[in-house]
């Protein structure tokens, strides 16, 4: 029997792997390989250099502009209106306060709330995903009839309606779009974990006697966490894009703490002969979008290994 045991090892050792198959034990060589097809892409790089110029810029805010208690909310009615000029680059607002500075601090609220919403929505999503497409039966129908209720609405309306029920702020924001925003991770993982809870290694992982949370945790989620990675990085641009217009509306952070949307909403009174209060922060709002999304595109080819260039 000892014998069987030592062929049936050297049988398994010698068979080949598939280049293809899920391997839960090589992350790292999974995301150099990404990272060697990432840095290929021009756009993709251009988009993380405007990515870190802005949270860089956020989060030396008081280091990089002279008028730091102007970009707190603090007025200076005898400057109002400024063009931009050497002192103030992108002019003063309707009080009167550097938009340059304002533009500063108004990347904190609003990176902020783009990067925990995200981050929300993958903790609550992914095992909730991850869970439905393992197990199955009832707690699948449970968790997927849940989602299919909040996908019904369309996200900004949802989050619309949930910040108003909850009142304007920070935190309620947040909350909102959180809710809005994990029901699209929850099918993703689900799909995923589909396709692999059937595969050998599982099989395998299940034969031994392993209990289902260590095959989730140990097999499963790092097979699935790629293309988690790869849409948070899309929906990043999104988020900070649904929050800002509901700062737009008014139902965000509210004044005189700086945000990009509530820029743009006071800035738009005075857009005709004023363009550069409302109009710098639009094209900030703007260009922060399009380099999420180039680093997400970028990231899909790069995971994909039929894409991938090596």
């Amino acid at each position: 029997m000892e014998e069987k045991r030592v062929e049936d090892a050297e049988f398994i050792e010698a068979v080949p792997v598939h280049p293809l198959a899920p391997q839960a034990t090589a992350p790292y060589s999974e995301w150099r390989l990404i990272w060697r097809s990432f840095r290929k892409d021009i756009l993709a790089l251009f988009g993380l250099g405007i990515i870190l110029i802005l949270i860089l810029g956020a989060i030396f805010a008081p280091v990089l502009t002279s008028y730091p208690e102007q970009g707190r909310g603090d007025p200076n009615i005898l400057e109002k209106f400024q063009p931009p000029s050497l002192r103030h680059p992108l002019g003063t607002d309707y009080l009167g306060r550097d938009v340059l500075a304002r533009m500063l601090y108004g990347g904190r609220s609003s990176l902020t709330m783009g990067f925990l919403v995200v981050i929300i929505a993958v903790i609550i999503g992914v095992p909730l995903g991850a869970l439905a497409g393992y197990l199955g039966g009832w707690v699948d129908e449970v968790i997927m009839r849940t989602t299919d209720v909040f996908m019904a609405f369309p996200s900004l309306l949802l989050a619309l309606a949930i910040a108003s029920a909850l009142g304007a702020g920070f935190i309620n924001t947040m909350i909102a779009l959180a809710i809005t925003w994990w029901p699209w991770y929850t099918r993703l993982v689900r799909s995923q974990v589909l396709s692999l809870r059937e595969r050998y290694f599982i099989e395998a992982a299940r034969s031994i006697g392993l209990p289902s949370q260590k095959i989730i945790l140990s097999h499963l989620l790092p097979n699935v966490m790629t293309p988690v990675w790869v849409q948070a990085t899309l929906d990043l641009g999104s988020a900070i894009l649904i929050s800002t217009a509901l700062n737009f509306v008014g139902l965000g952070v509210q004044p005189p703490t700086a945000d990009w949307g509530n820029m743009v909403s006071q800035g738009r009174l005075y857009f005709i002969d004023r363009p550069w209060f409302a109009g710098s922060a639009g094209l900030v709002i703007f260009l922060t979008v399009l380099a999420f999304n180039f680093i997400g595109d970028a990231l899909r080819d790069a995971a994909d290994p039929f894409l991938r260039r090596t």
